[in-house]
């Protein structure tokens, strides 16, 4: 008997696949690049992630457990930034029998879309543990400014 592993997840990313597939021909029209979406099309999985903000920046956190550093692509195009790269399958044993397979492993792909006044030349990744962290500085007009004001 064959052991196959449902997620959830994986029915909605395939509808989604479905969905651009549809309108790839219209991907040229709004700029989406072949390269891309190849990449998304072959992607088996994608990781977790958490945005957040703060006066001076953007913080995008992935997870990325089990996956070294060389394995992980990041690009920055026309205000997008892509995280992609695959997660190698451990050889499996050929007596060994497995009653659960939970972990996800193949291509992975991931895309936000960034606002437009950031500081592009400034954008910085580090990958520890399992995690990829990019932080993203807002450029200079965004960030808040306090005005004092004058008791008089």
């Amino acid at each position: 008997m064959t052991l196959i592993k449902w997620n959830p997840t994986s029915d909605l990313f395939n509808l989604e696949r479905e969905f651009n597939r549809l309108f790839s021909t219209f991907g040229d029209k709004f700029g989406i690049s072949r390269a891309e979406e190849n990449a998304y099309e072959s992607a088996v999985w994608s990781p977790l992630a958490d945005i957040s903000e703060d006066d001076d920046k953007y913080e995008v956190k992935l997870d990325l457990p089990g996956i070294e550093k060389k394995d992980v692509k990041l690009s920055f195009t026309d205000g997008q930034i892509t995280i992609s790269g695959e997660k190698k399958q451990e050889n499996k044993e050929k007596n060994t029998k497995y009653h659960k397979v939970e972990r996800m492993f193949g291509k992975y792909y991931r895309s936000f879309v960034l606002p437009v006044k950031i500081k592009e030349d400034k954008i910085d990744a580090q990958f520890k543990n399992g995690q990829l962290t990019i932080t993203i500085p807002k450029a200079d007009e965004v960030k808040p400014k306090e005005i004092e004001i004058k008791v008089s």
